[in-house]
């Protein structure tokens, strides 16, 4: 199925005029406090968000998991699904390759099939937190940190081909995960494990082409429930400083203990140049499995209140790699992600509003109060009418969700696809 810019057009109209009212009320208010509204929309348009290819289809638990009718079957039709997101929202212009889930059979028609939706490919990610067919040795115990070299060249080797396979796509960067770690006291030696692991990460970086980044990801926990090899931001900061200048840490909203300041850890690697990539997702107790701002939109915004600094203060740190990372276990996978991509516009486009010389000024002169003040004044504003501009100047629609189903997008892809597809991933 395709969404041409015309049917968005027709849809539009209905909410053209009431957009274009909110639009301009807020545009008149916001130049009051001498802000550019025309550069605001431009930034928001500029931001785009990749689609890991996992996430097309319907998550799942350790429990469980339950499919979505008309769920992508293939690679091809995974692009095709990030090509309906980026039709209706026009942030989705990029593409999150998880290996072996998501090999290509031809490169150049994944490439050109990519090119017609306006997709680019984003960071590629190693899969070596499970065993996969045919595959000589098993990952029970490790990965990256086994204390057996075979197991630990095996995975080195696979990560290697990832980047690749990557490479034969225009992706830059590879994104490493990894599920090492022990369930029970006495289990591992932690120092020979992140011995291991640091050497292996070294092994892979030196084969990188020179122009690619590598994305050391952290979690503190699961699914090994005593300890984590690269369980924080500082675990994964001592490695790929231990890697080189191109390596860097990877933040995941969902990976962090209850009540982590992650602000603060954004703003510290942006400061030293070391905060490469971006997870989004939302949680209530733990991991990343919720739709992007649905249980903690406030920490969401105080979060881009760092980054927006960072992006703006600390050249030394290189443009980010952003991409959802959620699982939709029960509703549609193309409605979350639009939600979860509306989110984190909106979250953008608050932190774009703080005044920054403002809040710098109330932070020298202790006073609290103003900074609070500032903070809230700008996450109080309703700045959809921003983010339906910016999709409008560039045809998308006005209402993602809305325009979705009136255009009966999943009854479309039940119908080309069937019911019993099941898409690769978690």
């Amino acid at each position: 199925m395709n969404i041409n810019k015309q049917q968005l057009a027709d849809l539009n109209k209905t909410n053209l005029k009431n957009h274009q009212t909110h639009f301009d009320f807020l545009a008149q208010s916001l130049s009051h406090s001498d802000t550019d509204v025309n550069t605001l929309v431009a930034k928001l348009a500029e931001f785009q968000v990749a689609i890991p290819s996992w996430a097309l289809g319907a998550g799942g638990t350790r429990f469980g998991r339950f499919s979505f009718s008309g769920e992508p079957a293939s690679l091809e039709q995974k692009i095709e699904d990030i090509g309906l997101i980026h039709s209706l929202t026009q942030t989705a212009g990029a593409v999150s390759l998880h290996i072996p889930w998501d090999v290509p059979n031809d490169y150049n028609a994944i490439k050109e099939l990519a090119a017609l939706h306006s997709i680019k490919f984003d960071a590629v990610n190693s899969n070596t937190f499970q065993d996969q067919k045919n595959q000589k040795e098993s990952y029970k115990y490790g990965s990256l940190s086994n204390t057996s070299a075979a197991v630990r060249e095996q995975a080195i080797a696979h990560n290697k081909e990832v980047v690749e396979i990557g490479n034969q796509l225009g992706s830059k960067a590879l994104t490493v995960w990894l599920a090492d770690g022990s369930s029970f006291p006495g289990q591992n030696n932690f120092q020979t494990a992140l011995t291991h692991t640091q050497n292996s990460l070294i092994s892979i970086y030196e084969d990188m082409p020179a122009d690619w980044k590598l994305y050391i990801e952290y979690k503190p926990y699961e699914p090994n429930f005593y300890s984590t090899v690269i369980q924080d931001w500082g675990t994964s900061l001592m490695l790929a400083n231990g890697c080189g200048e191109r390596a860097y840490t990877l933040v995941d909203l969902g990976h962090h203990l209850p009540n982590t300041n992650i602000e603060q850890i954004v703003s510290i690697l942006m400061l030293k140049g070391k905060l490469g990539g971006f997870h989004f997702n939302d949680s209530k107790y733990g991991d990343d499995d919720l739709t992007v701002g649905s249980i903690k939109p406030y920490a969401l915004f105080l979060i881009f209140n760092e980054l927006v600094y960072g992006m703006q203060n600390n050249p030394q740190n290189p443009e980010l790699g952003w991409m959802i990372d959620a699982s939709h276990n029960v509703k549609d996978p193309l409605e979350d992600l639009i939600q979860s991509l509306e989110a984190i516009q909106e979250a953008y486009a608050k932190a774009l509003l703080i005044d920054q010389n403002a809040l710098r000024a109330a932070q020298e002169a202790h006073d609290v109060t103003t900074c609070q003040e500032l903070l809230q004044n700008a996450y109080r504003t309703d700045v959809r009418p921003l983010i339906r501009e910016a999709r409008l100047r560039h045809g998308g629609a006005l209402n993602p969700i809305e325009a979705y189903r009136a255009l009966e997008v999943r009854k479309n892809l039940i119908n080309e696809r069937g019911n019993k597809t099941v898409a690769t991933g978690l």
